[in-house]
């Protein structure tokens, strides 16, 4: 019980904080103030992480203007891939851009999207949250309680953007490979490296299966933070002008 004391803290803190935006959104959103406030809550998550997001798109522009010496760092050392791997974090280290360093506003995605979805999986002290509903679905809704006309309906357009949104990432993921020489990092050419090529850009699509078996509420904050990403895609990393430091 005690090890659950700090994460039961901070739902009720983002339970408090949904609840408060539910209530000032009410009179503008009516039934839906509840599915609203997670949006406002989701799209306050990325505020509160953009810097880290700037830093990443910066270390992008870095590594595609890399390119070029990551291909002859490829041609040089082909037959070595232990040497290619150890020279292109050095190369990466005097430029300043971490290849892992993509991977930080994700990561501390993951612990708001656990809140949200212990909130609305259990209610953990908030049990009234999960009656609050989404064109008449309860947010606390799972697929597998059961499929009627409108759980199928905002299921059903929820998940089809989630997919949506998972192409268009898959896609970029491709072009930026494409443009950096590397994939998450390592080589685009070597041992494994058309694995990854492959992997990578399917990850995209397992917001699409966990949207199958959370509840709405999670679905619904899967939906969010995938589109914002989508927008700081297209808004952050749109092509740079020739003479813009990539800095």
């Amino acid at each position: 019980m005690l090890a659950l004391a700090p994460l039961h803290a901070v739902t009720s803190a983002a339970a408090t904080v949904v609840t408060w935006l539910a209530d000032t959104l009410a009179p503008l959103t009516g039934g839906a103030a509840t599915a609203a406030a997670i949006v406002l809550f989701t799209v306050g998550v990325r505020l509160l992480i953009s810097p880290l997001t700037l830093a990443q798109v910066r270390g992008e522009r870095r590594r595609a203007a890399l390119a070029p010496e990551v291909r002859d760092l490829q041609r040089r050392y082909a037959d070595d891939p232990g040497r290619l791997q150890s020279e292109l974090f050095a190369l990466y280290r005097r430029a300043g851009a971490s290849p892992v360093a993509g991977c930080l506003p994700a990561l501390l995605q993951a612990p708001f999207f656990l809140v949200m979805y212990r909130l609305f999986a259990t209610g953990d002290g908030y049990t009234n949250l999960l009656d609050e509903k989404l064109a008449g679905v309860p947010l606390g809704w799972h697929l597998g309680d059961g499929l009627t006309g409108p759980v199928v309906a905002v299921f059903g357009v929820l998940l089809a953007a989630l997919l949506v949104l998972a192409w268009w990432s898959a896609r970029r993921a491709r072009r930026a490979a494409a443009a950096t020489g590397t994939i998450a990092g390592a080589p685009t050419e070597g041992p494994g490296a058309a694995v990854l090529g492959r992997l990578v850009p399917l990850l995209p699509f397992t917001t699409v299966l966990v949207g199958l078996v959370v509840p709405l509420a999670a679905v619904l904050y899967l939906v969010t933070t995938t589109a914002w990403t989508a927008l700081e895609q297209a808004v952050l990393r749109r092509p740079q002008p020739e003479g813009i430091d990539a800095r």
